[in-house]
């Protein structure tokens, strides 16, 4: 059975850090690129932030450039989203996905459309 388990998510105040993880079983995570999106009440959902299978590539939205930083762990089937400096605009779900990496590009890693698998989400929220 496929499952991808965000956790990590809470309350933080501005400037407050938070790591989310996302873990996986279910599939070869290895060959598997992992995208994190958010998505508040108000907006569509959004890519965050991405790496690829080999860890070789990674991605961030200009948003977040400079205070979030994902990373992963094949070994745990686990990936991280380091998120330091937090803002109250950052205050949103934050969901994981996985996608199998034939050598995708940005325009795939990007678009939500095409993952794969999807985690339930863990809640983020940024407030003094």
């Amino acid at each position: 059975q496929v499952q991808l388990v965000e956790s990590g998510g809470g309350l933080v105040q501005p400037g407050g850090s938070l790591r989310l993880s996302c873990a996986a079983s279910g599939f070869p995570f290895e060959y598997y690129a992992i995208g994190w999106f958010r998505q508040d009440p108000w907006s569509e959902r959004e890519a965050v932030s991405y790496i690829t299978s080999s860890a070789g590539t990674t991605y961030y939205a200009d948003s977040v450039k400079g205070r979030f930083t994902i990373s992963r762990d094949n070994a745990k089937n686990t990936v991280y989203l380091q998120m330091n400096s937090l803002k109250p605009e950052d205050t949103a779900v934050y969901y994981c996905a996985a996608l199998l990496d034939y050598g995708l590009g940005p325009t795939e890693l990007l678009n939500r459309h095409v993952y794969d698998y999807w985690g339930q989400g863990t809640q983020v929220t940024v407030s003094s």
